[in-house]
């Protein structure tokens, strides 16, 4: 199984780095597009058909779904090539809505996505399967609905583990537990300390989080523009004694 980074910006995209986005491509079936911010249905397109891949959202804040719409068009339009038939979506419980309503003509309506989606809302802790891979969905802390995705390929028993946006829950442990990567959020850099609360990670959180959990290799994500990733990987360090890399924008990741 390997993870490209689309965007791993945080809050908003970087000159060089789209927000958040990844493709998940098992070494066999369709690939599984996971968050789609501001940019990245662009870099999907250096790598991937956008008509064949399952969409999962981690939450639905602007720079984790509002590339969406765009897909749709793609989806729909695409003069030579449109989608043939209907992927898997998997997101909050108000996916349908809130993103119909992006993608709709008018202000009051909902545009109906099941010509090209078939959504269900996730439930915690219930593991779904799409095509060869299983994703569980652990509940997070963060303003709105969000989940850590745990991906399992059936094939190799590759674990990936991605941490969405969320404070301090040891809900995050679990979902990264044993993974072979996780992709961790670290937007407030060194140190959470002075910051908002029920927000968002710092980089030695995230490395307390893969040290728990046991995991093999940890990549940072979600830092904005204005942060400080070198602090964040050095404070990743201090806390966890395997791999640690700073995402960027076309990075290939095998796990």
């Amino acid at each position: 199984m390997k993870v490209i980074v689309l965007g791993s910006s945080g809050s908003v995209g970087a000159p060089e780095n789209p927000a958040s986005g990844y493709l998940i491509l098992p070494s066999t079936g369709a690939g599984v597009l996971m968050d789609l911010g501001p940019g990245v249905l662009g870099q999907l397109q250096r790598h991937h058909d956008p008509n064949d891949a399952h969409v999962v959202f981690s939450h639905l804040h602007a720079d984790h779904c509002l590339d969406f719409p765009s897909l749709m068009v793609w989806r729909r339009y695409h003069p030579q090539a449109p989608a043939a038939g209907r992927n898997l979506l998997f997101g909050p419980a108000a996916t349908f809505d809130h993103l119909g309503r992006l993608s709709a003509d008018e202000p009051d309506q909902i545009d109906d996505m099941s010509d090209t989606f078939a959504f269900s809302a996730w439930k915690a802790h219930q593991t779904e399967i799409l095509g060869s891979v299983n994703i569980t969905p652990y509940p997070m802390i963060h303003p709105v609905e969000t989940y850590a995705l745990r991906i399992e390929e059936h094939r190799t028993g590759a674990v990936l583990a991605y941490s969405g946006d969320t404070a301090w829950t040891s809900e995050l442990i679990e979902c990264a537990r044993d993974a072979d990567v996780l992709l961790c959020e670290a937007t407030w850099g060194a140190s959470s300390e002075g910051k908002a609360p029920d927000m968002h990670l710092s980089g030695a959180e995230a490395g307390r989080i893969a040290r728990e959990a046991g995991v093999k290799r940890l990549v940072l994500v979600h830092i904005p523009p204005w942060g400080d990733p070198e602090a964040a990987l050095a404070a990743a360090r201090e806390e966890f004694s395997g791999p640690v890399e700073v995402s960027y924008s076309g990075m290939e990741i095998d796990c």
